[in-house]
């Protein structure tokens, strides 16, 4: 899950999707890399210790030993840690840079189906690792010019470096249709980009809530209509990616053939 603008809703998504995910029978395992913790803290998982990025970067401490196991059936964590910060620090201090969080999440990818990355805002070296890890880039897009304006250099940046494989799929995030701004965006871009998803998430009180139960709508309120509008828009995903998408050849190295990762 990634956006290079904050505030759009991207944490709130990564841990529904990921619940979602694993409710349907998937192994999950959402990763928080944002050093600022939301899914960590929506999903109530306990950083752990000596869990620093350069520990982490410098083979000191294994991916596996670090999962936190969340009270839903299939979905484990891999907890925040303020240290992330210095993660496009501690990155640009190793060789290939770019290739060292798909090269990390080799041993997850024996433990989990699925794999969700929730990056921090910005396009850094951090989230161009992202990006090289994924096969699917999910990316709420609220209905505002900076917004757009963020999608558009992310598709330029990819377009850049050459990654015509990797599917990116945005989606309204935090529609509120009651602003004519809002409204003629949703319908303007539309056009602009048909690759938009149909499903649009609102901007209600009770997704918001999510930050006050620390939970996934659809395991607190299941049957409510924000509920079913994100299990609409995992349908959705679902229905475009298949069940298993790949990591293609053009952006991987050969050592690490076979990785399964959604962002």
């Amino acid at each position: 899950m990634t956006n290079t603008k904050g505030g759009v809703g991207k944490t709130t998504t990564a841990v529904n999707l990921a619940y979602l995910c694993a409710s349907g029978g998937r192994r999950t395992l959402l990763w928080d890399l944002d050093a600022q913790g939301g899914s960590t803290y929506a999903l109530r998982g306990e950083p752990q210790p000596r869990a620093s990025a350069k520990k982490l970067l410098a083979g000191k401490r294994e991916l596996p030993e670090l999962i936190f196991a969340t009270s839903y059936a299939g979905l484990d964590l891999l907890p925040a840690d303020f240290s992330y910060r210095n993660f496009p620090v501690e990155l640009a201090a190793r060789r290939h840079p770019a290739e060292r969080l798909l090269k990390m999440s080799r041993s997850l990818r024996e433990i989990y189906d699925v794999l969700f990355l929730d990056a921090p805002a910005g396009i850094s070296l951090l989230s161009e690792n992202v990006l090289r890890a994924a096969d699917v880039v999910i990316v709420p897009v609220v209905p505002t010019p900076l917004s757009i304006r963020m999608l558009v250099q992310l598709q330029e940046f990819i377009a850049a470096e050459g990654w015509r494989d990797l599917a990116v799929l945005p989606f309204f995030s935090m529609v509120d249709r009651r602003r004519a701004l809002h409204e003629e965006l949703v319908v303007s871009l539309r056009k602009q980009f048909p690759q938009m998803l149909q499903t649009e998430v609102p901007y209600w009180s009770e997704i918001e809530r999510m930050t006050v139960r620390r939970a996934p709508v659809p395991a607190f309120a299941p049957k409510s209509e924000a509920a079913q509008i994100y299990c609409t828009l995992w349908g959705e995903i679902l229905k475009l990616t298949g069940e298993g998408p790949r990591v293609p050849e053009s952006r991987r190295s050969a050592q690490d053939a076979g990785s399964h990762a959604s962002a």
